[in-house]
């Protein structure tokens, strides 16, 4: 069985896969001060909880966007299934054509979740991750990746407004019954959800535009399900995409 993680800002996202099949998914929280002991133990509780032993997992994968995480959680997984995890970064072979700058700069989820739409649906395709930031994502015709944009995420946004101003409050972010909000919490669910949506829907536009043709547009990540709903744009969720482009990108190199 192969064992992927994918190490965001906030959480940890873990897939086990029997070959092409998705058994479960978990989720733990991205913690800096913890150690890769203390990672081994709850990995192996969450193993456990799915009814899986810890001596089952043959390969691992990972790829992080927090460098220290990402070793504490490769080493964590060496401990406890004594195997060496391939960690996506220069030098994986990941069957993408990286047309940026400086393709040494490409952030490792970028790369497993644009592998994972290239294997998926077809190009030009524009790839949307929801998590702690919003990326857009952009693979032309031929599959190659251009570049994308970066925006704050949902709930970056949310904690800058409660955190920065004196009397806005923390609050669920849901979707308001109508754009016009007529309280502050409506108001400030409307700028969140709708403000959001309709990002994506110029993004959208102003690619489209860019590439001369119409994209396949599917997202990621955290809220996408929820502001996905209230874009124009027809837009694919496929809430498991970097999971399974890590497990693509795992075979293509062993």
């Amino acid at each position: 069985m192969l064992l992927a993680a994918d190490i965001g800002n906030t959480n940890i996202t873990l897939g086990l896969y029997d070959d092409e099949a998705l058994l479960f998914t978990a989720r733990l929280a991205t913690n800096l001060n913890q150690t890769s002991d203390q990672y081994a133990v709850e990995i192996k509780n969450i193993l456990l909880l799915h009814g899986c032993r810890h001596e089952s997992i043959e390969d691992a994968i990972i790829c992080s966007v927090v460098p220290n995480v990402g070793k504490a959680v490769s080493n964590a997984i060496s401990t406890l299934c004594n195997i060496v995890p391939l960690e996506l970064g220069p030098g994986v072979k990941t069957g993408l054509n990286i047309k940026i700058d400086n393709p040494a700069q490409l952030g490792a989820d970028l790369a497993a979740a644009a592998a994972g739409a290239l294997h998926e649906y077809t190009m030009p395709c524009i790839v949307i991750d929801m998590g702690t930031a919003t990326t857009v994502s952009v693979l032309d015709k031929n599959g190659a990746l251009l570049g994308g944009a970066i925006a704050a995420g949902v709930n970056l946004t949310l904690k800058a407004l409660t955190q920065n101003t004196s009397q806005l409050p923390a609050i669920r972010i849901e979707a308001p019954q109508k754009v016009i909000g007529t309280n502050t919490a409506d108001c400030m669910r409307s700028g969140l959800i709708f403000g959001a949506a309709a990002m994506l829907d110029g993004f959208i536009d102003r690619i489209e535009a860019e590439l001369g043709e119409n994209a396949t547009v599917v997202a990621t990540g955290g809220l996408s399900r929820e502001i996905i709903k209230h874009c124009e744009h027809n837009i694919i969720y496929n809430e498991n995409l970097l999971l399974d482009g890590l497990r693509l990108i795992y075979n293509k190199n062993n």
